[in-house]
């Protein structure tokens, strides 16, 4: 990658570092009942929501199925609505069958279980509590007395008016590349139809075979296209990294050259791998 690069990608995580964190004045030293309080209230709030999510009817899906809906240009027009203005609608009976079965788990669903939810909770905060002290700058974490406190939402003041300075310098960076980016990309003239061509984004890469041609297949279900099927005709693999399958296609830069055209694609994955392919035409299709 010349521009999107990884280090590009993990600026682009840090443009918001102050949002959902509050000032807290007893945020300046350590203090394990402090943290004890609002672990509580967050946890709370948590299984609350948990909850209410875990307890709501799949019902409600099935509502609009055989509403009468009229003509949006109609419904304001302040004309009388005539049967040709207003359309019934039928829910496809794939789509009706899904929610069918999504109430019929609904209604032998067992308690909801407060339990496990307390010990998915903690996991996963123990979890953020490590991600924070290793991804935030050192010269904020060593400002930090509590990283829990931190991780819960709030940090004292001076910390606050560094994230916000921090996060403002990276949304600068992060557009003054993205925009010399787009400055290139307009200047290579590849039509818009060769371009959609390798439009994967947050698709799971399932099988990479590198033999006369490059061949790649993905699981879309994540993506924004149907198109599981990317043939690189005439390849020449310039970079190829380790552990590829399996992981999402982040952000992916085409240019031109001689005899075709530059793949450079970063995946969503441990380390963040690239591939970088050279080849004479770019092949799609859904399998």
């Amino acid at each position: 990658m010349r521009y999107l690069t990884k280090e590009w990608y993990e600026r682009c995580q840090q443009t918001h570092l102050h949002f959902g964190i509050r000032v807290h004045s007893r945020a300046y030293e350590f203090d394990e009942n402090l943290f004890l309080r609002l672990y509580k209230r967050k946890e709370k709030a948590h299984v609350k929501q948990e909850r209410e999510l875990y307890n709501m009817d799949p019902r409600f899906m099935l509502e609009h199925d055989g509403q009468v809906m009229t003509r949006v240009e109609t419904a304001f027009s302040g004309e009388e609505i005539t049967e040709e203005d207003q359309m019934v609608f039928r829910m496809p009976p794939e789509q009706r069958a899904h929610i069918e079965k999504l109430i019929a788990e609904y209604d032998v669903r067992p308690p909801f279980d407060e339990k496990k939810c307390k010990e998915e909770y903690k996991e996963s905060m123990e979890w953020n509590f490590r991600y924070k002290a290793e991804n935030l700058p050192k010269e904020i974490v060593e400002q930090i007395a509590d990283i829990r406190v931190f991780t819960l939402g709030y940090c004292t003041r001076e910390v606050m008016l560094q994230l916000k300075k921090l996060s403002a310098e990276n949304r600068r960076e992060m557009e003054r590349v993205s925009n010399e980016y787009r400055e290139v990309i307009i200047a290579q003239g590849i039509p818009d139809e060769i371009r959609n061509r390798v439009q994967f984004h947050d698709c799971t890469l399932t099988e990479l075979l590198t033999m006369d041609e490059v061949v790649i297949r993905f699981d879309t279900r994540g993506g924004f296209t149907d198109i599981n099927k990317l043939t690189l005709v005439a390849p020449e693999i310039i970079k190829q990294d380790g552990g590829i399958v399996g992981t999402y296609w982040l952000y992916q830069e085409l240019y031109r050259i001689d005899n075709g055209y530059e793949l450079h694609v970063l995946f969503d994955g441990e380390n963040m791998p690239e591939l970088i392919v050279r080849c004479a035409d770019i092949l799609v299709e859904e399998e």
